[in-house]
């Protein structure tokens, strides 16, 4: 048994089983008596699409966003598939934001709008208000780098958005919608997943300025309109006592949770006893590798512990890297070459941080591995360079875009 091939096939299975397409057949609605309009945004929006269009025997039309690159082989028929950036907007997303909007204009009670989200939404569905741009995105750069949760992110998102928090909603009524929804937030709370542009927001323009003054965000347009949102000089995103939802469902159709069992039990066709000790995990990347690499030393021979949700870095040096890159590169210092003990850390929509790696694997003569180049594990990630040094051991792990985005999946094993 080759550890390493174990957590990458692992890490595979759970990919595999979180893939949107089988689970949007599963949670399509009845056609409606009227349209049928498709809109989304989101890494999984490709497939998700295809879905609705080879499954749906009725009339169809509709507009969904992908990054850049994430289109595939194949597109759908009847659903116009747009690129814009992520994680930073630009122009083509805002255009492409303005057709998703104008898709489900004039709509009767009569119509449906399916809407189909998954990770990457916030920054693909990009209509900016009291803010240009440029101004936004210069933000989002800001908050890519501070460490802030993206809970915390979303609330201002929503708050400088013409389409998030629920706004979609209020844009598609009176129509009935159907939101069908793959989860990259820890904790799944629909109202965060690409900042929730078809579900009641319960957070305010105060949350935002908040979260802004925490930690130190400077946009003086952004602050400008937050605090005229807080005078109640521009309208609250909708809340959930607004009769706008009554005719909206989201579903949710596919988890980090999902993954994880699945990896679980991939593991154990292998003969090793594995378990999840939590899909809620979030934090600094390096402290939460601090208590991994205790619980590894506990752990007895041909055993694995799993853990999902999404850390996060404080961005202070100029290498490249990820949360995932990052938490291996500091686990692997942490174990100092602990004998038998191999971990993975990777996302599951094959992209850590801004990087083409999905994420690696680390082994006990990662560090030995590492000297014998002449590199400084230390130095690395002082100067948040995992990417660098896991690239120069081969250790890296790339699948390109996965068509799925469920959060962060690590593998602690000890053989």
């Amino acid at each position: 048994m080759d550890p390493q091939e174990v957590l990458f096939q692992a890490f595979k299975d759970g990919v595999a089983a979180t893939q949107p397409a089988p689970a949007v057949r599963r949670h399509l609605p009845t056609p409606p008596v009227g349209r049928t309009v498709v809109v989304g945004a989101g890494k999984g929006a490709v497939p998700m699409a295809l879905a609705v269009d080879e499954a749906w025997h009725a009339p169809l039309s509709g507009v969904v966003i992908t990054p850049y690159g994430a289109t595939g082989e194949r597109l759908p028929e009847r659903i116009r598939v747009l690129e814009a950036a992520h994680p930073v907007p630009d122009t083509a997303g805002v255009a492409a934001t303005r057709e998703v909007l104008q898709a489900v204009q004039d709509l009767t009670t009569d119509d449906l709008v399916i809407c189909l989200i998954s990770g990457g939404g916030s920054a693909l569905l990009s209509y900016p208000l009291g803010v240009t741009l440029e101004e936004k995105a210069a933000l989002m750069s800001q908050f890519l780098k501070c460490g802030a949760s993206i809970h915390e992110i979303n609330t201002v998102r929503k708050h400088l958005s013409g389409i998030k928090g629920g706004q979609l909603a209020v844009a598609a009524a009176p129509a009935r919608m159907v939101t069908l929804i793959v989860s990259d937030v820890t904790g799944d709370d629909l109202s965060t997943i690409a900042s929730g542009p078809t579900v009641p927001d319960p957070t305010t323009f105060s949350d935002a300025l908040t979260i802004i003054e925490r930690y130190d965000i400077h946009s003086p347009a952004a602050r400008s309109h937050l605090e005229h949102g807080m005078r109640g000089m521009i309208d609250e995103t909708p809340k959930p006592d607004s009769p706008v939802f009554n005719r909206v469902e989201n579903r949710l159709i596919a988890t980090n949770r999902h993954t994880l069992d699945t990896a679980v039990r991939s593991l154990r066709t292998n003969g090793i006893e594995a378990q999840v000790t939590s899909d809620r995990i979030e934090g600094e990347s390096r402290q939460v590798a601090l208590e991994h690499a205790q619980e590894a030393r506990e752990l007895p021979h041909r055993r694995a512990l799993l853990s999902g949700g999404e850390t996060t870095v404080v961005v202070t040096g100029k290498g490249r890297g990820g949360p995932n890159l990052e938490y291996l590169l500091a686990l692997a210092i942490a174990l100092d070459g602990e004998p038998g003990i191999y971990a993975l850390a990777a996302d599951t929509d094959g992209i850590d941080g801004t990087g083409d790696a999905a994420g690696a694997v680390i082994a006990p003569d990662t560090l030995e591995r590492a000297a014998s180049l002449g590199l400084d594990p230390q130095a690395a990630l002082a100067d948040n360079d995992a990417y660098t040094l896991f690239a120069s051991l081969d250790d890296l792990i790339v699948t390109g875009p996965t068509g799925t985005n469920v959060n962060d999946i690590r593998i602690i094993l000890r053989v």
